[in-house]
């Protein structure tokens, strides 16, 4: 038995690799400086990995920003409005990623959405008639040789080339179509070329043939691969599949002469049927992903050995893999000296995966059986009771009615109360909530954690914050305000550090993309709200001026996405509890006077099923009613407004709508605004606030620009309907940027006013 490894975290276990990298856009390091500091991260998770015993180890996983970038710029797929910026190649490979303003010029970003299912957002590729797909860079290589050089033999990681195509976005009158036939010669290069280096496996990624496929889909998948795998030499080629299973196209895959097959059975739902069905062929290595790269809690070994033992009996040869990339936990448990060993002891994070794995291969060789002190041990780990359960929690969802899911009056009759009680002018501006984390942010609560302050001094402090950040908009001639969030770390972690059921850590960073780390809470127990978490800022910031400050909260159905769940009790379930004690949070605040209320769900497509026939069954049909259990009690004369961050919402919008809130923002700025349209055929009847500008790159847009993007959207919806906003929330921007580009915003809505 062999072990394999998907890929490997990249940031560092600190983050050092976010902190290099932003300290070199503020030029406090140089580019040499930079990677050398990243060769030697590499070279550390290479050893870690080696340490364990992993047969197949990643190279060229690791990404300075995102690998389906990477994987553009090694195809050369770089738009020629970055050619022409003239900058070096690292530069230009940023200023794909943030876009670019400066002497050399002023260009957006590339569009960035959600990888599938999970809170990595990647650069959407673009392709244009001018794009001459070849093999241009020289990363995977350079990559393989450092560590061949340290006496390691990795297995080079790509982006397949269909996943890379069918995410492309396509600018010009060329279609995907036309793109194939060089897209298989550089590939066919790219396998050449790491032969020649002596490499003896490459893994291509092809994770979109785990969702709806069609028939077209399939023999376009059979064509790039059968056209490839005819020149591939004696380098052995593995087709890696994740976040899934490969229902649609399971024979047309193990018919291809592939040398090895990544099928997940930890999301698959179907591997296990398809390989006991259909077979799987002699000649091919099977990598079964039986170790969950998604969560944190420790693996079954009793349930992994027996799924194992009856795969034997299909596959021939199986190599033990991850589901996934590592990419999506964090480091390592050791981290978390602050937890008891009895906690700890329940999760495993990416380090520990790699035991996992070692241990579950030595398992499997030694044909071990039920007596065995590694399987008595991870047997006594998963009988522990690992949560607490709270009674009048389960009472309370127990008692839930369909009134506790609709709110009343209707939706117009609101929004006519909802009018003439804020007394808002056409065009309303409005930011998404969090305003520049500043150093003095930071501090503020780095001291107060470490009691170099009170926690009266703490909040005087906070307080005068808030009052400056309330004259700033004032200032700004914004007509809804927001307090600026500086009391929290995270929109999440922020708010289950207030409610029960939630558990902490240190060091747990995950990357969500480029240099941004999320630290997600896990869910321990049921959840419940004890006492007022925002109520007491919110009413502070509202008595500082006349016009409406929203209450900024996080939705039920984010807090669930964006933290590490249970496995021991249904999504719904968990949803609910976090819903009940939001829904409290909400008619705090309301009785605060609070006239306007923000309940984020930022993350709400991101667990949407990626089969359609899931949807409703599997997600929809509990998520939605979650966000309506949490507004449904307020008055008709308070707004409620949501937001949604990067995703494609086109498909869904009918159930959007059905969340029934007064107003909803989302990012359209990367996407140049393209869900408007969808919006309109859809007869979307929430108000919306569609991105003006993107926060995610530090370029400033100018008033003219904006302007021309809201009359944009004028011409498809109606001025009464329409809010002027950011794409996301400002905390991760600077101060300076963050006023300009604000001031630009107010000023562009004054003047399209004007014109109206």
């Amino acid at each position: 038995m062999q072990a394999s490894v998907i890929g490997y975290p990249r940031i560092g276990k600190y983050r050092e690799l976010k902190f290099w990298t932003e300290d070199y856009f503020h030029g406090k390091i140089s580019e040499h400086q930079l990677k050398e500091n990243a060769k030697k991260l590499r070279s550390e998770q290479w050893e870690v990995q080696s340490g364990y015993g992993i047969d197949l180890i990643p190279s060229n996983d690791f990404s300075f920003y995102d690998g389906m970038l990477d994987t553009a710029v090694l195809l050369g797929a770089i738009p020629r409005r970055y050619r022409d910026l003239h900058l070096n190649e690292l530069d230009t490979y940023f200023a794909m990623a943030r876009g670019y303003q400066g002497g050399n010029g002023d260009v957006k970003a590339l569009s960035m959405r959600k990888w599938f299912n999970t809170n990595y957002h990647y650069i959407v590729p673009e392709l244009d008639d001018q794009i001459e797909i070849r093999l241009s860079g020289n990363k995977p290589f350079d990559e393989f040789l450092e560590a061949k050089e340290q006496g390691i033999q990795t297995k080079p990681v790509v982006i397949g080339p269909f996943t890379f195509l069918k995410l492309a976005k396509y600018k010009g009158k060329k279609q995907l179509h036309d793109y194939v036939d060089v897209t298989v010669r550089a590939y066919v290069q790219l396998i050449r070329q790491l032969g020649d280096l002596g490499a003896d496996w490459l893994q291509l990624d092809e994770p979109i043939l785990v969702t709806d496929l069609t028939h077209a889909d399939i023999t376009l998948f059979t064509q790039i691969y059968t056209a490839l795998l005819e020149q591939k030499g004696e380098l052995k080629i593995l087709l890696q599949t994740y976040f899934g299973d490969i229902r649609d196209c399971y024979t047309d895959v193990t018919a291809l002469a592939l040398d090895g097959i990544g099928l997940d059975f930890v999301e698959g739902r179907e591997s296990f049927s398809l390989v006991q069905r259909y077979g799987f062929p002699k000649d091919k290595l099977l990598f079964a992903g039986v170790v969950n790269g998604k969560n944190i809690w420790r693996n079954d070994y009793g349930k992994t050995l027996q799924t194992l033992r009856d795969l034997q009996k299909s596959a021939l040869q199986i190599v033990i893999s991850t589901s996934c990339s590592l990419l999506h936990v964090p480091y390592t448990v050791q981290s978390e000296e602050q937890l008891d060993e009895s906690i700890r002891s329940a999760f495993a994070f990416a380090e520990e995966k790699l035991e996992e794995l070692s241990e579950l291969k030595a398992l499997v060789d030694d044909n071990a059986s039920e007596r065995s002190p590694k399987i008595i041990t991870n047997a006594q780990v998963q009988g522990t009771a690992r949560h607490k359960s709270e009674p009048s929690v389960q009472q309370r969802i127990d008692g839930l009615t369909d009134a506790d899911f609709t709110r009343s009056p209707a939706f117009a009759e609101r929004a006519a109360l909802q009018k003439a009680a804020l007394q808002l002018p056409l065009l309303p501006t409005t930011t998404i909530g969090s305003f520049p984390q500043t150093q003095a942010v930071k501090s503020n609560r780095s001291k107060y954690k470490k009691g170099e302050i009170t926690a009266a001094q703490y909040e005087e402090n906070l307080r005068s914050m808030i009052k400056n950040c309330i004259s700033l908009q004032e200032k700004l001639g914004l007509d809804v305000l927001v307090h600026g969030e500086f009391e929290r770390n995270d929109m999440v972690e922020y708010f289950g550090e207030k409610l029960s059921g939630f558990l902490f850590t240190k060091q747990a960073w995950v990357q969500s993309y480029g240099t941004r780390c999320v630290k997600p809470p896990i869910i321990w127990g049921d959840v419940k709200r004890s006492s007022p978490i925002s109520v007491e800022i919110s009413q502070y910031a509202q008595s500082l001026t006349d016009k409406p400050v929203k209450g900024m909260l996080t939705g039920p159905v984010t807090i669930l996405n964006w933290s590490f769940p249970r496995e021991d009790i249904s999504s719904k379930e968990m949803a609910l509890q976090i819903a009940l004690a939001i829904r409290d949070e909400v008619l705090d605040l309301e009785a605060a006077g609070l006239r306007i209320i923000q309940v984020d769900e930022a993350a709400l497509k991101e667990k949407l099923p990626l089969r359609k026939s899931d949807w409703h069954t599997e997600y929809l049909d509990w998520a939605i009613p979650a966000f309506r259990l949490v507004h449904s009690g307020v008055k008709a004369s308070t707004q409620i407004h949501t937001h949604m961050c990067y995703s494609e919402f086109q498909e869904i919008l009918g159930d959007i709508d059905a969340m029934d809130a007064d107003v909803i923002s989302f990012e359209a700025s990367r996407s140049n605004l393209s869900i408007v349209d969808a919006i309109i055929q859809s007869g979307f009847k929430t108000a919306v606030g569609p991105g003006v500008y993107d926060i995610h790159s530090p370029r400033i847009p100018a008033k003219e620009e904006m302007a021309a993007s809201i009359q944009s959207m004028l011409q498809k919806i109606s001025p009464e309907k329409l809010w002027l906003n950011p794409d996301c929330g400002l905390k991760t921007r600077g101060e300076a940027e963050t006023l300009a580009s604000l001031k630009h915003l107010v000023e562009a809505a004054s003047q399209v006013r004007g014109q109206l």
